[in-house]
């Protein structure tokens, strides 16, 4: 046994150390290290790896990693893991989707394939990069610990340079999946816990000093005319060049301790849901050099209201999961595209990504097309507030979503939390959260979705002093009964900040077996849009509504025998395609709403 060989020590340190984990739980690849990789060449690793499931870890414990590859037929000792042969699964996927008997597991899963490296260049480096592995992810080279990453939804990087070796290179993930009590989302929420490498994953080679990270934006004072820029390098470098032809920039900037910062006076478009306009960028260093397509607008709060480019903005949007029936949690350009035009569909100018950072092409087909989004983290119900390895999650993630999506102009706003209840430990959390939002991106809002104080039926969140927009979760007609208690609400809240409705609506089932009134019935569901959107349109403070949500979704929670593991609050049933009564109410509504702005300019 493997027990009994050099690679797992001993048989006591095998079988009997409860702190396997600890040596390969740095979590020391974070958002310190996330390469920009805006333009840069990438070389992919998707396709079929091997894989196995490890439910009891025993490939930390017995050390896989280590294992060398030899002839099955020849070997004398007994083994429980080959990684050198086996069965494979497609990357990027969800291991749910690939097997039935796979889709409930939770917990470690391991991949194996090799690398084929030639050199290029003397001085190159070489970097992966993984989109999203849920959730722990452990990175392996030539049988030695790169390191691994916390978080299931943002984009890591690992260099492999110092292991790489010519020729034949045996690369292991090790990914899990498990639900914990000091991560977000923590061990209870409301959607399908996927596993796996679900995202692309590269190769990326830079040279010896490259551009670590690049962020523009147009300076948000009301001028409109400057554009800031700011270029972090790694490696020894005097200066860089940042490019904007279109704009007539191309200039040479000069390097500070690893960063390069100017701002330039330009007129350019403005970017908007009406006129997407975006600008082509690109720095270099060297033979080093990334770009980007920009766009440049102004999201900003005066009293009550929200002002794009220095008009006031209603925001109709909708919420939307990242799941699908046939691929889980892994989106496909197609998807989004689809997802996009629903949205357009219900005349909608912005969406929600909940719960979590979707996949970043999402943000950055809104720039194109002119849809605005509010992203958000995990930072779900009862998170332990009081654990500063949650609090290191939290931020974390916090900062490889800014870092992967603050060039993109359709994301207005970064969202730190979601139905929190108001106690002191929250508060210090997520101000925390907000002060690190505002030093890493000073041209988004914050906001956090808030729940009602429904003792004193008023809109009372103490986080809302920090915010920019309180985001408000209220289901009326719904989990809550009385939908006049919505008007009580209306009438003890007088916020001085605008209000985005974050979450509201019913479960409206379809099919042969489905209800035909009452709760879970498509007529139900149709009666409280209509009148939530009768009524809402009253309060002038309300800036937004974000009904939950376009598809049905996976939810294991949801187990009565009409959702049968499904939440059924989408306005589009789960094949995506199929629309309910209460989708053209909330089109129609937001028709009216179009209309009247029309009406104002």
């Amino acid at each position: 046994m493997l027990e009994k060989s050099d690679l797992a020590d001993n048989a006591v340190e095998c079988l009997h150390n409860e702190q396997y984990d600890r040596p390969y739980n740095l979590q020391n690849l974070n958002y310190r290290n996330l390469l920009f990789s805006g333009g840069r060449e990438r070389e992919s690793l998707g396709g079929e790896w091997r894989f196995t499931l490890d439910l009891h870890d025993t490939g930390l414990r017995q050390k896989w990693f280590l294992l060398q590859q030899r002839d099955a037929e020849t070997r004398r000792d007994p083994y429980d893991y080959d990684p050198f042969a086996g069965q494979t699964i497609p990357v990027p996927s969800c291991w749910q989707m690939i097997k039935d008997k796979w889709f409930y597991f939770e917990g470690s899963a391991w991949y194996t394939r090799e690398i084929d490296y030639i050199e290029r260049d003397e001085d190159e480096r070489v970097f992966l990069r993984v989109g999203a592995a849920n959730y722990d992810c452990k990175v392996f080279l030539n049988h030695r610990f790169i390191g691994n990453h916390y978080g299931g939804s943002t984009p890591f990087c690992a260099e492999l340079t110092p292991q790489l070796q010519p020729g034949n290179n045996i690369l292991m993930l090790c990914v899990n999946n498990n639900r914990t009590t000091d991560r977000l989302p923590l061990r209870n929420n409301d959607w399908f816990n996927y596993g796996g490498i679900y995202r692309e994953i590269d190769l990326i080679r830079t040279p010896a000093s490259y551009i670590r990270d690049l962020f523009v934006y147009l300076v948000p004072d009301g001028g409109y005319n400057r554009i800031a820029v700011r270029i972090a390098v790694e490696g020894p470098a005097t200066e860089v060049n940042f490019t904007l032809t279109e704009l007539g920039i191309s200039q040479s900037l000069p390097v500070v301790e690893g960063v390069a910062e100017a701002t330039f006076c330009v007129q350019p478009v403005l970017w908007s849901p009406e006129q997407p306009k975006l600008y082509q960028v690109m720095a270099s260093l060297g033979r080093d050099w990334v770009s980007d397509r920009v766009g440049f607008r102004q999201i900003e709060v005066v009293g009550t209201d929200i002002r794009l480019n220095g008009r006031s903005l209603y925001l109709r949007g909708v919420n939307c999961h990242e799941d699908d029936l046939l691929l889980g949690k892994m989106a496909s350009e197609a998807d989004i595209r689809r997802r996009f035009r629903d949205a357009k569909a219900l005349n909608c100018n912005y969406l929600r990504l909940a719960h979590y950072p979707h996949h970043e092409m999402a943000a950055r087909i809104a720039d194109e097309v002119g849809l605005l989004l509010w992203e958000e983290i995990p930072n779900y119900w009862a998170i332990d507030f009081n654990n500063p390895a949650t609090q290191r999650d939290a931020h974390n993630q916090l900062m490889e979503l800014i870092m992967r999506d603050r060039n993109r102009a359709s994301v207005i706003i970064w969202s730190v939390g979601n139905e929190n209840a108001d106690t002191d430990e929250r508060l210090h959390f997520m101000t925390t959260l907000v002060k690190a939002a505002r030093q890493a991106d000073p041209s988004r809002l914050i906001s956090a979705a808030c729940l009602v104080n429904h003792a004193k039926m008023k809109i009372e969140d103490r986080l809302a002093d920090h915010l920019d927009i309180i985001g408000l979760n209220e289901y009326y007609g719904w989990y809550e009964e009385n939908f006049e208690d919505l008007i009580a609400l209306g009438e003890n809240s007088s916020p001085t900040k605008p209000v985005v409705i974050t979450e509201t609506g019913a479960e409206g089932v379809l099919g042969e077996h489905a209800p035909q009134s009452g709760p879970f019935s498509e007529h139900y569901m149709a009666e409280v849009y209509r009148k939530q959107t009768a009524y809402l349109p009253k309060l002038g403070y309300v800036r937004g509504f974000t009904p939950w949500l376009l598809y049905d979704y996976r939810s294991e929670r949801r187990q009565n025998p009409y959702q049968q593991g499904f939440n059924c609050k989408g306005l589009i049933a789960a094949d995506k395609h199929t629309r309910k009564a209460a989708f053209y109410i909330l089109r129609d509504f937001y028709q009216q709403l179009k209309q009247a702005e029309s009406l104002s300019d």
